[in-house]
């Protein structure tokens, strides 16, 4: 783990050294480590050709923001305020707003599972942000919505629509990634705040 680097899944959950929830993650080190490090991977990259850092953190304040997680949105966010376009800040606010949604929506193939089929919105990035983001970002944040909102419905079209935009094969990738790992982080500060509200009703 990088000395330099708190654990992200503990600051943005609050665990203390010595703590009760310190304790509990202390438990599976390998799991605690393996986080650690694929947060190093996707986000203090040794190559950053594909996906740069403006993108990485983008995408990743998106995806917090529509699993409504305002410190992980933050935590995130802050990396861009220092690109010195504040347009970029406040065009992905603007975003994630116009992007919430409740899901998971999708169709299964036809068969039995159709009847859990489930419409929804489908995002589109607005013709304001579309200017400020540019042509990559747009594609990424629509295709993030997709993979968050409507996995179900994932196809090679999707895929399609950032090949042309620019991103490469190796960047999709890393798209796909980083929004994994974000849903990841967040349902594991989730869990954590149910832990620690638990212990402190045991301890009342």
């Amino acid at each position: 783990m990088s000395i330099s680097t708190p654990d992200v899944i503990d600051l943005l959950a609050g665990v203390k050294p010595g703590s009760a929830l310190d304790g509990v993650r202390a438990q599976r080190p390998q799991t605690r480590e393996q986080a650690q490090q694929s947060y190093l991977a996707l986000f203090q990259p040794s190559d950053i050709t594909d996906v740069s850092q403006e993108e990485r953190h983008a995408v990743a304040s998106l995806v917090a923001g529509l699993h409504r997680h305002p410190d992980a949105f933050e935590f995130y966010a802050v990396a861009l305020e220092e690109t010195g376009d504040p347009r970029l800040l406040e065009t992905l606010k603007a975003e994630v707003g116009a992007a919430l949604a409740a899901g998971p929506y999708g169709h299964y193939p036809a068969g039995p599972l159709t009847a859990e089929d489930q419409p929804g919105p489908t995002f589109r990035v607005s013709d304001a942000g579309r200017e400020a983001l540019g042509s990559r970002l747009t594609a990424a944040f629509e295709h993030a919505h997709l993979l968050v909102f409507h996995p179900r419905d994932a196809r090679p079209k999707a895929l399609q629509a950032l090949f042309d935009a620019g991103w490469t094969a190796t960047g999709v990738v890393t798209l796909s990634q980083l929004v994994s790992f974000v849903a990841f982080q967040v349902r594991v500060i989730a869990g954590l705040a149910v832990l620690a509200s638990a212990t402190k009703r045991a301890a009342a």
